[in-house]
């Protein structure tokens, strides 16, 4: 009798059955496959605690599809790797293509050792790379060239589920799954492929025909809320986009997916930018020190109740609306004159649905500094954010019980109500009007008649 023939799928940021081009791959390749997770230390050490414990869930979420046959190796790459292919007299490990900084250099560190890696697919619809302008073949740098040429392009129909999957099933002492609690207080949205699929049926029936006019509203379900499972590969784009019709709401939520894959790309060209200035030259402005006001801001306790929801929103959810994140972003860098990169780096301890290119791009985007930013001189008033995109106040009382007492007309403005420090909320720690010229003095220093724009 011959032995099986068998291949190991190496789960990463795909954790799902479902539309799964590597999966699909190692089956076709042997009688079994040996699924496996490899618990990264590198990524385990810079990822906070909501994120960690997200993560345990989905591995756990990913194993019941597996009928209990998951891997989970503690180790490194490489070894863990040769072990696993030496024990199961396996030829072939299949993956899905990664293309921010790390995991790429992880994986062409496998190679260099000799560990053949069978790649199919990505997170992506388009793959970074694959998007690039007709008439010399370099990347884009706008984000709307960047998606009618990414929309030109297409992508492919989602893969097919398979009906059957024969895994070897691993001994005790492979299954190292984590138990990473949750901070008291706190409360994730519910991982794994089954919660995702869940999710956006939910949208579809009951958000997506409005999207265009509630994405926006902080304090209603109005987003997909899919960011944590697209993050984990719990959810293909291309699942979403299959779903998708002509209306405009139907396009602008397209758009949003489009710009995930815009930064993707935008970080696979310039690996640089996870961390630096995408334009240089704000990296000459003048700073101020991280303070107690950072400390303030990172509490949620600023005095500007907008602000001060969506810090809270982010501490106890792991999660943060995507209007509030531009708000937060942008008070920190003009009116508290941090860099970027303090926010950026809080927000990665923090965020359940961490990804480097949006997290690094979105925050250079509201700093000014990145590729089709908003431009420096746009500062975030908190007040009048929070007016537009919380008029009754019901985002800002779900996350600040000092404000509860106070009527939509009172809440924006603690300041100007009778009692509006009754329950003590903190004072403002700035002044917003004062900071928003001293931002824009600051941008006077270093424009010296030159180009900000990259696009220049």
């Amino acid at each position: 009798m011959l032995a099986s023939k068998r291949s190991i799928m190496w789960f990463r940021r795909d954790l799902r059955i479902a539309d799964n081009p590597a999966l699909l791959e190692a089956i076709a390749a042997a009688d079994e496959i040996v699924a496996v997770f490899i618990l990264d230390k590198n990524l385990i050490d810079g990822a906070g605690s909501k994120r960690l414990a997200y993560l345990g869930q989905s591995l756990r979420a990913l194993d019941s599809s597996l009928a209990h046959s998951l891997h989970v190796m503690v180790g490194d790459h490489i070894e863990v790797l040769k072990n696993l292919m030496k024990r199961y007299n396996a030829d072939s490990v299949h993956i899905s293509t990664e293309f921010e900084p790390y995991g790429a250099a992880r994986d062409a560190r496998v190679e260099a050792a000799g560990i053949p890696l069978l790649r199919a697919g990505s997170p992506y619809a388009v793959a970074p790379g694959r998007v690039v302008k007709p008439s010399d073949a370099t990347p884009y740098k706008v984000y709307t060239p960047f998606y009618r040429a990414w929309s030109l392009h297409g992508w492919r129909k989602p893969a097919e589920t398979p009906k059957n999957i024969e895994c070897v099933m691993p001994t005790e002492s492979d299954r190292n799954f984590p138990d990473w609690p949750l901070p008291d207080g706190v409360s994730i949205t519910t991982a794994g492929e089954k919660a995702a699929l869940e999710r956006w049926k939910y949208f579809q029936e009951n958000g997506l025909d409005s999207y265009d006019e509630t994405r926006n509203l902080a304090g209603i379900d109005g987003t997909s809320k899919l960011s944590a499972h697209l993050k984990w590969g719990e959810i293909h784009p291309r699942t979403l986009l299959a779903n998708l019709g002509e209306s405009k709401a139907h396009d602008t939520f397209r758009k949003e997916i489009a710009w995930r894959e815009f930064y993707a790309d935008v970080l696979h060209n310039n690996p640089h930018t996870d961390k630096n200035y995408y334009t240089p030259r704000f990296a000459e402005m003048r700073y101020d020190k991280p303070d107690a006001k950072f400390e303030a801001w990172k509490a949620g306790l600023t005095g500007f109740p907008f602000v001060d929801a969506a810090m809270r929103q982010l501490l106890r959810e792991g999660w943060m609306h995507n209007r509030t994140r531009m708000v937060v972003a942008s008070f920190l860098v003009k009116d508290l004159h941090l860099e970027w990169q303090l926010g950026a780096d809080f927000f990665e301890e923090h965020l359940v649905d961490f990804d480097v290119a949006s997290n690094a791009h979105g925050w250079q985007w509201t700093a000014g500094s990145g590729t089709d930013a908003s431009p420096y001189y746009r500062v975030f008033n908190p007040i009048e954010q929070g007016k537009r995109f919380d008029a009754d106040g019901d985002y800002i009382r779900r996350y600040i019980p000092e404000l509860a007492h106070l009527s939509a007309n009172e809440i924006h403005e603690p300041w100007l109500a009778t009692g509006g420090y009754d329950h003590r909320y903190p004072q403002r720690i700035v002044d917003h009007a004062i900071e928003r010229l001293e931002a824009l003095a600051r941008l006077k220093e270093i424009k010296a008649d030159k180009p900000l724009d990259p696009r220049a």
